[in-house]
């Protein structure tokens, strides 16, 4: 295998356990909140802390990225995380367990602002919507294992137990990711004489890029539908439909790897062959796929058959998945290569600020008052709707500042060759 699809492959590894760790604390959600006698509001910051310390050393995480080898800033977040995973099942107190969560989210904040940028380095812009998605699809393919790992082992050993055997692998990997190839920033695009440095004015400058603002609010609204539902889904099943803990975790992860995995490879696929029919072709997918998730979603909550709700969901979560490869792809598309761990820590910050940060704590708040169903149908519909308008807006100008950047680049290669010619002769 060649250095670049080793890299991904070891990348796509770290993010799968990264899911499953993040995940597996859902699953078992209802035993922590039995042990520890915590109200749906307060059982819902299990999930937001986590995303809290994530959010806010995403931007520190993401500077370093731009200035550090970047694997090494990956060893070490799957290191800590998965030392933190297994020290959730040490907590002997809630608070105990929100330390541990927290230092979970610090550890993936070093992956989540980099990995992205090695793979732009690593392919050229045509191929980026397909090779994201191979990466991303660790993200369903993790929360289903999340999922059904801790349903299982919660129900048969105790929820402490999920947590020990999810943060195992991650020390492995940490020091699999030392060893792993970097490819000079910049390199996708085509930077082969012209060194990219960070460059502070530029990054000041990402608020007025506006293809990356909608893409990033667009993220931060399918964040907080998917992060809501992800979160409480298995409690709705158990609660609403009538299922034991274990059937509610085995269907949606079920749901979650099947949909995942089909949603994510066609996302990217689609957004990269449409490419030559419109070059706002990954917003136009993701746009187009969170609308039309709505209508499957609300299918899913009202009906009380397994036979109509099951195969609902799963369409609702086929289309929703369809963002994942395209909407990172234009995160990376329209920034100067040099600055994008940076911005895409950001933008990590913002949609993780906006989405899956408040909306488990909202939607447990709003249980409380009224019932789980009603909350997330409340919730989730509607930031899946302003997700996809926030998308299809930003398809206007997609275009010009994909060009800005490739413009760019191109003009830092030519003045890095001809600076050569241009210098007085030795002696």
């Amino acid at each position: 295998m060649n250095p670049a699809r080793s890299a991904v492959a070891l990348l796509f590894a770290i993010n799968f356990v990264n899911y499953i760790d993040r995940y597996v604390a859902s699953a078992v959600l209802p035993l922590i909140q039995a042990e520890f006698h915590v109200s749906d509001t307060a059982a819902g910051l299990v999930v937001s802390i986590f995303m809290v310390a994530y959010m806010v050393a995403s931007p520190f995480t993401g500077v370093l990225g731009d200035r550090l080898p970047r694997r090494y800033l990956v060893a070490a977040g799957v290191g800590l995380w998965s030392l933190a995973t297994a020290a959730s099942g040490l907590a002997t107190s809630f608070r105990q367990l929100l330390v541990a969560r927290s230092f979970i989210g610090i550890g993936e904040a070093g992956f989540g602002a980099v990995s992205p940028t090695l793979i732009s380095d690593l392919f050229p812009k045509e191929r980026r919507g397909r090779m994201l998605a191979y990466f991303y699809v660790a993200i369903p393919v993790g929360s289903a294992l999340g999922f059904l790992l801790g349903g299982f082992m919660g129900e048969h050993f105790g929820w402490r137990s999920a947590f020990f055997l999810a943060g195992a692998p991650g020390l492995l990997l940490a020091y699999l990711a030392t060893r792993m190839h970097e490819p000079p920033r910049g390199a996708g695009d085509g930077v082969t004489k012209a060194e990219a440095k960070f460059d502070l004015k530029a990054a000041l400058g990402l608020a007025r890029n506006r293809s990356l603002v909608l893409t990033t609010l667009g993220m931060a609204a399918m964040t907080f539908a998917l992060g809501g539902m992800a979160s409480w889904m298995p409690t709705y099943l158990v609660r609403a439909k009538g299922l034991s803990l274990d059937q509610a975790n085995t269907l949606f992860g079920g749901i979650t790897v099947g949909a995942g995995l089909v949603g994510t490879f066609l996302g990217g696929w689609l957004g990269d062959v449409l490419q030559k029919r419109t070059r706002a072709s990954y917003l136009l997918v993701s746009g187009v796929g969170m609308l039309l998730g709505v209508p499957f979603c609300w299918l899913g909550l009202v009906s009380d058959s397994q036979a109509v709700y099951a195969p609902a969901f799963f369409m609702a979560e086929v289309l929703l998945f369809l963002n994942t490869g395209p909407a990172n792809a234009v995160l990376v598309n329209v920034v100067l290569p040099e600055i994008r761990a940076t911005a895409i820590a950001l933008a990590i910050f913002v949609y993780h600020l906006l989405g899956d940060v408040p909306s488990p704590i909202l939607i447990g708040w709003l249980s409380d008052r009224s019932d789980l169903g009603a909350a997330i149908q409340a919730s989730c519909l509607g930031a899946m709707t302003v997700s996809g308008v926030l998308y299809l807006l930003g398809m206007r100008t997609l275009a010009a500042d994909q060009d800005r950047v490739l413009d760019t680049v191109a003009r830092r290669e030519r003045e890095a060759v001809a600076a050569p010619a241009l210098a007085p002769a030795a002696g």
